[in-house]
């Protein structure tokens, strides 16, 4: 069975500045990296704060994210600001 994070996983992406990555509410609260994206060569989890504004920018790598579709009165979204 091939290593979970290695580099020649073709189903990985790797976060990245050069990216704008399109999430949903499903994916709050979002961490960069996400599920999906490489570890092995990542930085630190950071959780980026979308549900404010519906885009955010991780402060490691500089990938962009926005939520599709955002409405601030989404319940799924609104539930993330009682957190703050």
């Amino acid at each position: 069975m091939p290593d979970p994070q290695t580099h020649d996983r073709p189903d990985l992406i790797k976060p990245n500045s050069e990216n704008r990555y399109e999430v949903t509410a499903e994916d709050l609260p979002l961490s960069c990296p996400m599920p999906g994206m490489y570890l092995w060569n990542s930085h630190p989890k950071v959780y980026i704060p979308v549900h404010k504004t519906g885009e955010g920018k991780c402060p490691y790598c500089g990938a962009e994210y926005f939520i599709r579709d955002f409405d601030p009165d989404d319940p799924a979204i609104a539930e993330h600001h009682r957190r703050d």
